[in-house]
């Protein structure tokens, strides 16, 4: 999905980090600019937080102009519903002329107003959530909304750079993912799979009344997984972690964050340990401060906790990339120490061998 640029600048950002934690900078910045959302969905309850929150757009005017953020520093816009924000016009009209550089998520409930404002404002990406087949759909979100995402990927197929977002939970299976990735096949779009995940920010709620679909072992991966990139090996790799049998650094919490709609900013998607708040000091200041400093240095290499997608799957990529490039054991000098399965010698390139 990503360019070898895009990996390139990343990977300058990393070693800046790495060898000047004081003076950070972001590769990514996911806004949970709302809680505002239009899906009553059974995997997650941020619908239900009360009194609603927005991030509103004199906030983001000031995390664009920080010394952190640089014109390749992607902006992901999400809530919630982010086109659901009282300011969501206002934002991307902002976004648009001052940093283009921006990504535009949503559930394709409301169609009309995603395809106007995509239209008009132009991010560089668009995600589409799409959970399975129209029977799966209405289930999980409480809507009928299949038409009204097929409209979305239709409109504007040919217009941006789009991805379907498939997330397996307890609440689908892997038929609905092989119908979504033939969706994706069909209109020559890419799909990007996630794995549920607990999180208490959205308020997320146990397996009950669910099917056992994340218990999943490396031979269930339907083949057709591999036909969209850095997607199989999140899966394959997601087994080892969940039996305990995987380690590598989070690298990803120094240069990537997401921000809450009352300013709150984590240490990663994950673990509510809360870095600082913006309505109290500046990003600059939460993000380079000793107390953020000593706080990466403990997750960096001990926590191990989740697979979520949006640290895991760069994990993944830094680690492999790194591998093609020099020996394992030079990697884990400048990494720190990992391992892919139970067997800690095994390298990423012979992961999948005799399947």
């Amino acid at each position: 999905m990503y360019t070898t640029k895009d990996y390139m600048r990343r990977g300058l950002r990393f070693a800046n980090n790495t060898l000047l934690p004081g003076h950070k900078k972001l590769s990514t910045i996911m806004l949970y600019s709302t809680d505002r959302c239009n899906s009553k969905c059974r995997h997650c309850y941020i619908w239900a937080k009360k009194p609603k929150q927005d991030l509103g757009l004199d906030k983001i005017k000031e995390i664009i102009k920080s010394p952190v953020v640089s014109k390749h520093t992607l902006i992901g816009l999400e809530g919630g519903e982010f086109i659901l924000h009282p300011e969501a016009e206002d934002i991307l009209k902002y976004l648009s002329v001052h940093h283009p550089y921006f990504e535009l998520l949503t559930n394709g409930r409301d169609a009309d107003t995603v395809i106007k404002y995509t239209k008009e404002y132009k991010p560089v990406r668009l995600y589409i959530s799409m959970d399975g087949t129209r029977e799966t759909i209405e289930s999980m979100r409480r809507a009928d909304i299949y038409d009204n995402i097929i409209k979305i990927i239709e409109t504007l197929k040919d217009e941006l750079p789009l991805s379907v977002m498939f997330t397996l939970t307890p609440f689908n299976t892997f038929d609905d993912l092989i119908h979504v990735a033939d969706v994706c096949k069909k209109y020559n779009i890419d799909m990007r799979i996630g794995i549920y995940n607990t999180m208490e920010y959205f308020d997320t709620q146990s397996k009950t009344d669910s099917t056992d679909t994340l218990n999943f072992k490396p031979g269930d991966i339907p083949d057709i997984v591999k036909d969209f990139s850095e997607n199989y090996d999140f899966m394959y790799l997601f087994t080892k972690f969940r039996e305990n049998k995987l380690h590598f650094p989070c690298r990803s919490i120094t240069d990537s964050i997401v921000i809450y709609p009352n300013g709150d900013i984590p240490i990663c998607q994950f673990k509510e340990i809360i870095l600082g708040n913006l309505y109290k000091e500046s990003l600059h200041n939460i993000i380079n401060k000793k107390e953020t400093i000593k706080k990466h240095k403990e997750h960096l290499h001990g926590c191990n906790a989740c697979w979520v997608n949006f640290h895991r799957k760069y994990d993944i990529v830094l680690h492999r990339s790194l591998e093609k490039l020099m020996p394992k054991g030079m990697v884990q000098w400048f990494l720190g120490k990992y391992h892919w399965t139970e067997n800690k010698k095994t390298k990423y390139s012979k992961l999948f061998k005799g399947e």
